[in-house]
């Protein structure tokens, strides 16, 4: 070995001894007659001094040419440092310097290799190699690490084994768009990346490995945002002789442990919300129940606070409906005309805001007092659960479009108060999902989850009825602090209920033979009920490290235009390859 200790490692136990280490000088610090060096590696920093008189004038001079992340090996006695740093875990020594090599120069640095380093995006992905040596993306790779092994450690303490599925596969018409790999030897025909490993883990059940897991690669040709990469990482699991609940009961102990031995952070039951009421209270599928702020209906289903007052908007809208910001009747008409401009913007595209302010006074005064009196207002403040202090905020319209510009405007007055805290954490459960869902667009049905999910068993007559909006699947989402990290459902696992499955979306019986016919003909050889999740392995990291982006926790992340910028990938081929494989390039 080129060192005896790392460079986080040396403590007051140490001094007198003489040590070895080496590394990547960090900074230099020249007064004259003495010279500090901060020498980096993977765990730490030790600062070497060397001082004239005392180190050789050869060693000296090499010291005072060095440049940031030039690569040295440094042998010298570990002594007490004069000026400590409480802020180093090494901040109580120094090395006294003796020997001295440079095992490599290094040009300048197109970035400071520090937390807050002065790189943008663009320019640390071209040069990921030296962005990697920053302490707060080791950090982040240390906690994916960790997250690896603990999942691991609780997988195989229940039986899980780990099973590789194949990376070339068949294209598949649902879901996101695949990416598609041309073969040589067949030429004209394609594999493709698979999006998840879902039909060969189902075959493991067949084949009767009955606990499967596997942290596996995944590829999707999607446009991209803070939350995906056309390649991600899922931990992939699933079971047979099960029920939901044993799903459900398997997998909330795993987040439990991982929160525990990665975070030291006992997270209680989760609670169960059916998809119906998330969407009732929410607005969304993945709500984020770190605050309240729940959706009350002012005209709906079950109530009308607002019809018959002359006001257009409300009595041509199919649903009226708000949420209470505690404490926030102080706002001013400049904030909330920032926050309707906010709402207007195209991709929420709510067309105004209504607002009630409950002043401290009591008084109620509101946007729309043309045509609501104060006892009109108190009934909506009385439905709301509002108190003196608050602000009413309420949209309307067409019910699916309101309900999801409300969540847009619940999550942003969340973090405009400070409540979506990343070092808190709520998690929840999320059943009962539709099986189907109507798209208007392409007349047909798609499936919310994937095809191959098990409608209820007391809902599954509905496939016969034509009822299709009114099947409910066993499908189940994990939601921690309104991000969805896991998901999955009860496989169907009957070879007839499946062809009805597909025949619903839209598969003629050929179709369903030629893109799935290997799995329907594995139901007829004795499977068993089984049912499997897939989390977000990349989410949860993010999650542990309160990060926005999942790209901050992988090595070589792509950028938001899909581009590998340190590989320069992806690129062309030659005309050779091109040939060989009986392809030609359209770039119409």
């Amino acid at each position: 070995m080129l060192r005896t200790h790392t460079c986080g490692e040396l403590r007051p136990a140490h001094i007198n001894q003489t040590v070895t280490l080496a590394g990547w000088v960090q900074t230099i610090r020249n007064i004259g007659k003495v010279l500090w060096l901060d020498l980096r590696d993977r765990y730490g920093i030790t600062q070497i001094v060397a001082e004239e008189g005392k180190t050789s004038d050869a060693i000296f001079a090499q010291m005072r040419s060095l440049g940031r992340e030039f690569v040295v090996q440094v042998t010298g006695k570990v002594v007490e440092r004069y000026s400590k740093n409480p802020e180093l875990p090494t901040g109580d020594i120094e090395i006294a310097v003796e020997q001295f090599e440079i095992l490599n120069a290094s040009k300048t640095p197109p970035f400071k290799i520090q937390d807050d380093t002065d790189g943008g995006d663009d320019l640390r992905m071209e040069y990921r190699y030296l962005d990697l040596r920053r302490n707060i993306v080791r950090k982040n790779l240390e906690l994916r690490h960790a997250v690896n092994r603990a999942t691991r450690q609780y997988l195989d303490g229940l039986g899980f084994i780990d099973v590789e599925t194949p990376v070339l596969i068949k294209s598949t018409p649902e879901g996101a768009r695949d990416f598609v790999v041309p073969s040589r030897m067949n030429k004209g025909e394609f594999y493709a990346l698979p999006q998840s490993p879902q039909t060969f883990k189902q075959i493991l059940m067949v084949a009767g490995f009955d606990r499967y897991y596997q942290i596996v690669k995944c590829f999707r040709d999607e446009d991209l945002r803070a939350d995906r990469q056309p390649e991600f990482t899922q931990i992939d699991c699933e079971m047979s002789f099960i029920t939901q609940e044993d799903i459900l009961n398997t997998f909330e102990g795993l987040v439990k442990f991982l929160f525990k031995e990665v975070k030291d952070v006992e997270i209680p039951t989760l609670p169960r919300m059916t998809y119906a009421d998330a969407m009732r209270l929410y607005g969304s599928d993945k709500p984020d129940t770190r605050f309240d702020m729940q959706f009350v209906e002012l005209k709906g289903q079950d109530r009308d606070l607002t019809s018959g007052k002359n006001f257009v908007v409300f009595d041509s809208a199919e649903l009226v409906v708000g949420i209470c910001a505690k404490g926030c009747s102080e706002y001013t008409r400049k904030q909330m005309d920032e926050l309707t401009d906010w709402l207007k913007r195209p991709q929420i595209g709510a067309k105004g805001l209504i607002y009630v302010r409950y002043g401290q006074d009591g008084s109620l005064k509101s946007s729309v007092d043309k045509f609501y009196n104060e006892e009109d207002l108190k009934k909506w403040a009385e439905a709301m659960g509002a108190e003196k202090g608050d602000l009413m905020l309420i949209i309307s319209g067409e019910a699916g479009k309101a309900r999801k510009q409300l969540n847009e405007l619940r999550l942003e007055m969340g973090t405009r108060l400070g409540l979506r805290d990343k070092n808190k954490f709520s998690c929840l459960w999320v059943v009962d999902f539709p099986m189907l869902e109507y798209s208007e667009d392409d007349n047909r049905w798609y499936a919310m989850h994937h095809p191959f999910t098990a409608p209820k068993p007391e809902d599954a007559h509905y496939l016969d009825t034509q009822e299709f909006g009114k099947i409910r699947a066993n499908a189940y989402d994990m939601v921690i602090n309104g991000v969805e990290v896991g998901g999955g459902s009860i496989r169907i696992f009957q070879r007839g209920l499946q062809e009805k499955a597909l025949s619903v979306l839209g598969f003629s019986p050929e179709e369903a033979k030629s893109q799935f016919g290997f799995l329907m003909d594995a139901f007829e050889f004795g499977t068993p009920p089984h049912g499997g999740i897939a989390f977000g392995f990349d989410r949860l990291c993010s999650l542990f490290g309160g990060a926005d982006s999942i790209r901050d926790f992988i090595a070589f992340p792509k950028n938001n235009a899909g581009r590998d910028m340190m590989i320069k990938s992806p690129s062309t081929i030659a005309q050779a390859q091109l040939d060989e494989l009986g392809l030609k390039v359209n770039l119409k």
